[in-house]
């Protein structure tokens, strides 16, 4: 099967956004993908959350997941909205960071929200506090497609082995983990973490990124390190989509992840153990 990368450079404008991510997607459908998958963010990427209370929707009412969920039909293809910034019924005003995989039928067949937020100090100067604008999720999810079983995790989500773990022990053959990685982090960490993650689970990890500098009418403007990547269940690294916004086409041979786990079945040696 081929799937199709779609690394952007979104702003804080999800209309202006929109018409850019359906034409990424319709290219790498033209190529040939009958799985294509956008990165964390796709609809709107802003640390101000005064604005994101004006510019941010309700699920129901939300044009970016409207608009791709007719055009995964139109197309006839598999689509992993990698997360959209979506407005929930929750007291205290937080918003969800929402993965959906729609259906060649156009129809919602997985959500996933992030469980794990970003709150971190990267350095002195540059702070992150997802949890002050995002609520957590509480649920790992699997999503079974045409083509394989797919686990389903948000950017930050990287950094915890046990969820991948437990989504692959779960059936998963292939790890869809977009984000809208911070750029300092990502050059140290983001290659050799994914790479990690497909070599201990025996699955095919695919990381459509975020990249670039991003325009916003409000706030701090942010930059993400791109290199969105596919990497193969035995770890090699089959496309890297460096550090501009485009398509990147991948084909892969599920009978790999079977191969893989034959020769290294460490993902079903388990054993129990006392302490620390």
């Amino acid at each position: 099967m081929r799937a199709g990368l779609v690394q952007l450079s979104v702003s804080d404008d999800p209309a202006a956004n929109l018409p850019v991510t359906l034409a990424a997607i319709r290219e790498a459908a033209a190529g040939g993908a009958t799985f294509v998958l956008t990165p964390e963010c796709t609809n709107c990427l802003s640390s101000s959350r005064e604005h994101q209370q004006a510019v941010l929707r309700h699920e129901s009412e939300d044009e970016t997941l409207a608009a791709l969920r007719a055009e995964a039909e139109a197309l006839g293809i598999w689509l992993l909205i990698g997360s959209l910034a979506l407005k929930t019924d929750d007291r205290d005003g937080r918003f969800a960071n929402r993965s959906f995989m729609i259906g060649p039928d156009g129809h919602i067949h997985a959500r996933y929200d992030k469980i794990h937020m970003f709150d971190v100090d990267v350095s002195e100067t540059e702070s992150y506090r997802e949890s002050e604008g995002y609520r957590p999720g509480r649920a790992a999810v699997l999503c079974q497609t045409s083509f394989a079983e797919v686990g389903m995790a948000v950017c930050y989500d990287l950094r915890f082995p046990h969820l991948f773990r437990r989504l692959a022990q779960g059936g998963a053959s292939i790890l869809t983990i977009p984000a809208a990685f911070n750029d300092t982090t990502g050059a140290a960490h983001w290659e050799v973490l994914l790479r990690a993650r497909a070599i201990e689970t025996g699955c095919f990890v695919l990381a459509p990124a975020q990249c670039g500098e991003h325009a916003a009418h409000q706030g701090r403007p942010r930059r993400t390190f791109g290199h969105s990547l596919a990497v193969a269940p035995w770890g090699q690294v089959l496309t890297d989509g460096g550090t501009t916004p485009g398509v990147t086409l991948v084909d892969l041979d599920l009978a790999e992840v079977e191969a893989a786990r034959g020769r290294v079945p460490s993902l079903f040696h388990d054993r129990d153990f006392e302490g620390p």
